[in-house]
Formats: structure tokens, C-alpha cells, sequence
């Protein structure tokens, strides 16, 4: 069940109560795998502690090379919207669904991309397959969005079945109707593969996406987060602004004194990070607080998951946060318009809530995210985004301090030319 809300939806201001803080405990600490993606992710996670305790050290952080500036135009012009939509969301391998929302066979994951019905299965052998969410007879949605398990897709006007492979298998009243060929009539499909615990699909249907080299050196550092050995336990809808100011907000931690004093501030330093990319992804890296008492003690006894708080991006809008600790947060951003996009809040666990107190636990975490990215950074950025006509004509400025959203934009504006170049 996917539970939806919207900006309107909150309380502001000094009525609001900020929800109760999450329990956090590592995870990376715990984890004994040995095979070579584990132990590679193990190394990498303590140099990048150490990496993020130079910075508590000298109080300092990321810096890019110099400032950026983007046009306020670009955020607010419809034209280049569906330009970016055809450089980007309907070129790219979109990363679309946790592998754990799928957790086996006969299951699927439904969902809107830019207007396209996608449906996401795993077939009864475990494959999973992408293909449009429309019946073949008259394009009637086979199913409603969300996550489920069912061994046929059978299309709720005239009852035509679908396997989870997405062949036809059956034609309601076939005497009457007339003979089917069953060759030709599959739904159509689109290209999809599975890296990581993460689904990826193209919008086009002719694409021949290479996601290996697509995700490069990051794969590795994704596959020793064990997302696919994940369980999901909730999915959240949030109505956000156009794509590029909701997703300004993930990218920076410049942010958390100001906007958020007593909710992640309390757990993150502000204005404190490492920073990384491999190709088009990146990872921001912020400075938890138990970072100033992991200082104190040797290399060997400082736990990256209590002191750094990792978030791993993969473009165009995924963000996969707490991947070190047992429950982690992943936010899916899809642009709808030119002014509104839409974000999936998909909730995993290490293991699976069974009691009454890990459920409540569960909950606490899931709402506590919810909440925050409701309050505190949507309604901001709604703000933002009713200010941009007034501010066309004029850029938007982004420091130093700010490399995320320097590499985001600069990875967009080289997808559009990429684009017109052709």
C-alpha cells in the first residue's frame, strides 16, 4: 500500500511538534561477509571516516574548485523541461525499484514515469521484466500502483491474463471473440536489469542499456550494501516541486543547521562532508556527531556507521541513505511536469519486523522521515518554487561548499548538449 500526502498537509511554524527521533545502530560494523565486494566496501567506508574526521578536525569541508551559477530560467521553463526529459528520464536507465520490493517470484512493483504506466515483475523463476502497464486488447491499466504478488496480470475491463513475464495467456470469451495469436500480443516490454538490489529500467523500448557501465567503480560499493538481501517495509507518496529544486535539497548539508535545528541537525553536523561521483552518481558523506568521540579512539575501533552518514545517489533521482545502518531510506524523486514531481519514500530493513516493538520501531523511523522531508524541506522548497517567475531573469548561486549540486547540474547541462549534439 503506497500512502500519499501533500504539502498542504502539515502543521507549521510554532504549532509544529517535530516527530520523535529514529534509534539508528550500524550496521557495516556487524557485517562479516567475506567475498569481495563486502570486504572492499568495509576498506573504503573506514578511508572515508577517516576522510570525514580530517574535516571535524580542521572544521571544514568538500570544496569544489569554485562557485557555480544556474539560471533561474532553467528551473522554471517548460521547454527545457521536456528537453531534459528526452536528454535525460527517457535516455538514462532509470533506477525505478528496490530489488526488495520484489522479494520473489510473482511479485511486481506498478508505478507512473512521466506519464508512462511502467510495470515491474518477477517471474516465477526469479527475472524480472519491465513492460508497459497497459493491456494490449484496449490499453486498460492492468494494475494499480503500488507493490503485490499475483501469478496473473489480468486486466480489470475484459479479463485478458498476462504471465509475470508478460506473455498473453488468456482471452476472455475467445469463441466469440475470435482466435488471439498469442505471438505478438505480449505486453509491450521495455528494458530492464538488476544490479545491487536496485531495478533499472528504460523508457525506451529500443534501448540497449549497458548498466555496468553505467554504474562503473560505484557497483561494487553498492553491492556490499546487501540491499537485495533487504526486506521493504513501507512505501510513502510525497507530492515535491519541479525535479531540480526538489532534488537541490539532497545534495548539500549546508543546510541542516538552519532548516532542520531540531530534527537532522541533532544527529548530522551541518555544512560538513565528503564528497564523490563515479560517472553521472555521487555520494555525500556528512559528519555524524558521534564522530567527535570515534576521534578519541584508534582507527580500528571507529564505527563508519555511527560516524558518517553516507548517502549514495544514483542519477537522476535516487537516494539510498543509512545504507551502513539497519534501516535505511530511500527516496525516489519522478518528475510529472514542468512544476511538480512526485517522491517514493521506500523504507528497508535488515531484518525483517516481526514484534510488536520492531514494527513500532519501524514506524517510528518511517515517519520520522516522512515528516521532516514534508515539513522541513518540501515546504521550503514549494517556496522556492513560487518564487522562481519573480526571480526569472536572475541565476541562483551555488558555493564552494556545494559540489553535489555542481556535478548534478553540470551532468545535466552535458546530457541536453550530448542530446543536441546528435
Amino acid at each position: 500500500m503506497v500512502q500519499t500526502s501533500s504539502p498542504e498537509i502539515r502543521e507549521t511554524g510554532a504549532d509544529r511538534r517535530p516527530p520523535p527521533a529514529p534509534e539508528y545502530s550500524s550496521w557495516i560494523s556487524q557485517d562479516r561477509s567475506t567475498d569481495a565486494a563486502a570486504v572492499a566496501m568495509r576498506q573504503e567506508a573506514a578511508e572515508l571516516v577517516e576522510r570525514v574526521l580530517e574535516h571535524y578536525r580542521t572544521n571544514t569541508t568538500h570544496e569544489a574548485d569554485g562557485q557555480w551559477t544556474e539560471p533561474v530560467a532553467h528551473y522554471l521553463d517548460a521547454d527545457r523541461w521536456q528537453r531534459e526529459m528526452d536528454a535525460v528520464h527517457r535516455t538514462v536507465p532509470l533506477p525505478l525499484a528496490m530489488s526488495a520490493e520484489l522479494p520473489g517470484p510473482n511479485t511486481y512493483k506498478a508505478l507512473d514515469v512521466l506519464g508512462v504506466p511502467v510495470l515491474i515483475t518477477r517471474d516465477r523463476q526469479g527475472t524480472v521484466h519491465a513492460m508497459i502497464n497497459a493491456c494490449r486488447h484496449r490499453g486498460a491499466k492492468l494494475i494499480e500502483p503500488g507493490c503485490g504478488v499475483s501469478k496473473r496480470l489480468t486486466c480489470p475491463y475484459h479479463s485478458w491474463s498476462y504471465d509475470l513475464a508478460g506473455e498473453l495467456r488468456g482471452v476472455y470469451a475467445e469463441k466469440t471473440f475470435g482466435d488471439v495469436p498469442r505471438t505478438g500480443r505480449s505486453l509491450v516490454r521495455l528494458p530492464a536489469g538488476e544490479r545491487a538490489g536496485i531495478v533499472f529500467v528504460s523508457l525506451d523500448p529500443a534501448a540497449e542499456p549497458d548498466l555496468d557501465a553505467w554504474l562503473g567503480d560505484l557497483q561494487p560499493l553498492l553491492e556490499g550494501l546487501r540491499l537485495a538481501d533487504c526486506h521493504h517495509y513501507s512505501t510513502k507518496e510525497l507530492t515535491s516541486p519541479n525535479w531540480k529544486v526538489t532534488l537541490d535539497g539532497y545534495l548539500e548539508t549546508y543546510h541542516f543547521a538552519s532548516l532542520h535545528p531540531k530534527t537532522v541537525f541533532e544527529t548530522n553536523l551541518s555544512n560538513m562532508m565528503a564528497h564523490d561521483t563515479w560517472g553521472a552518481h555521487q555520494r555525500i558523506a556528512p559528519a555524524l556527531r558521534p564522530i567527535a568521540q570515534a576521534a578519541e579512539l584508534p582507527a580500528d575501533r571507529r564505527d563508519p556507521g555511527d560516524c558518517v552518514g553516507a548517502i549514495y545517489w544514483l542519477y537522476p533521482g535516487l537516494a539510498i541513505a543509512g545504507g551502513w545502518r539497519h534501516k535505511i531510506a530511500v527516496s525516489l524523486v519522478l518528475p510529472r511536469t514542468a512544476t511538480e514531481s512526485v517522491t517514493q519514500q521506500i523504507i528497508l530493513l535488515r531484518d525483517p519486523a516481526v514484534t510488536e516493538e520492531e514494527r513500532a520501531a519501524a514506524d517510528r523511523f518511517g515517519e520520522w522521515f516522512h515528516e521532516v522531508v514534508r515539513d522541513e524541506d518540501y515546504a521550503t522548497t514549494y517556496g522556492v518554487q513560487q518564487g522562481l517567475a519573480a526571480l526569472n531573469g536572475t541565476d541562483f548561486v551555488f558555493g564552494r561548499n556545494e559540489p553535489g549540486l555542481q556535478h548534478f547540474h553540470r551532468t545535466v547541462h552535458a546530457h541536453l548538449d550530448s542530446r543536441a549534439a546528435r
